[in-house]
């Protein structure tokens, strides 16, 4: 499944907050062991249609007791506290350390503390984790095409400081994972939304296909691999365009906005998380 592994399968999902619903992602990348990471999908919670099963969201209509315990039951299962931003689709970058609470206006987050876990929610947006080579920072960024053409990559590696004190970013030493997003055939923007790339960058170009007169689709996956790249960034692993990331076309596996929000009266939403672990 184009690099997609699922995590095991629990028997009672809806009493066992230990359990590891059975198709969770885990991210296939080079991260030190120090380093862990997981993407829910939308299976092994207590919410009810059309937020379910595992909607992690407490703005989208569902239920607050529901929400409540499917983050329960993801904190559970990582063993690390996820810490929840309000994300505005902006660049604000936030650090988290212990005693942060979740609804931080931004939309990336970073720490150096252990099990406390960078989270970011998504249908489908693109979700970015990242670490360095050493396992002494990891971040996550919400990458929706607003965020990513105004710099929240930009802003999410920046938080990654050298290796002393006065250099600069050692981008080339940073490792990251994308998660799954809205895919290249199923994304239809307008030309405000490519010239908000294509502008910063005219290499941003070759992710656009036309499909109508006034119409693209976007390549969001390949628009921020293109950003990592620009920043310096050499492993960049997960999302690669292909059909099974994509959640507008994986209705069993995936929320999407696009595909439910509106006419289909609502949609939940999924979670990345990395964190470190002592």
């Amino acid at each position: 499944m184009s690099g997609l592994r699922g995590l095991s399968t629990s028997s009672d999902i809806n009493t066992d907050v230990t359990a590891d619903p059975e198709g969770w992602l885990k991210p296939q990348w080079p991260a030190p062991a120090a380093v862990k990471a997981i993407c829910t999908t939308r299976l092994g919670g207590q919410s009810q249609p059309p937020f379910d099963e595992l909607n992690l969201a407490l703005h989208v209509g569902d239920r607050a007791d529901h929400v409540h315990l499917n983050r329960t039951r993801l904190q559970a299962a990582i063993g690390a506290r996820p810490v929840f931003l309000e994300q505005v689709h902006g660049v604000a970058h936030a650090p988290i350390a212990l005693d942060s609470q979740d609804g931080l206006r931004a939309d990336a987050s970073s720490t150096t503390s252990t099990h406390l876990a960078c989270t970011i929610m998504v249908a489908d947006c693109l979700p970015v984790l990242l670490c360095d080579a050493r396992g002494q920072r990891v971040a996550a960024a919400h990458a929706g095409w607003r965020g990513l053409a105004a710099g929240v990559l930009e802003a999410a590696v920046l938080c990654f400081d050298g290796p002393h004190a006065d250099s600069k970013p050692y981008a080339n030493e940073l490792i990251a994972w994308l998660g799954p997003c809205i895919g290249p055939q199923a994304f239809e923007v307008g030309p405000d939304v490519r010239h908000a790339f294509v502008r910063h960058a005219p290499a941003a170009a070759s992710f656009f296909s036309p499909c109508g007169p006034g119409k693209w689709l976007a390549d969001l996956a390949g628009l921020a691999r293109q950003r990592l790249h620009a920043l310096g960034l050499q492993e960049i692993h997960g999302n690669d365009g292909s059909a099974s990331w994509c959640t507008v076309g994986n209705p069993s596996r995936f929320f999407s906005h696009r595909r439910d929000g509106v006419g289909g009266g609502g949609t939940g939403r999924l979670a990345a998380c990395v964190w470190r672990i002592d």
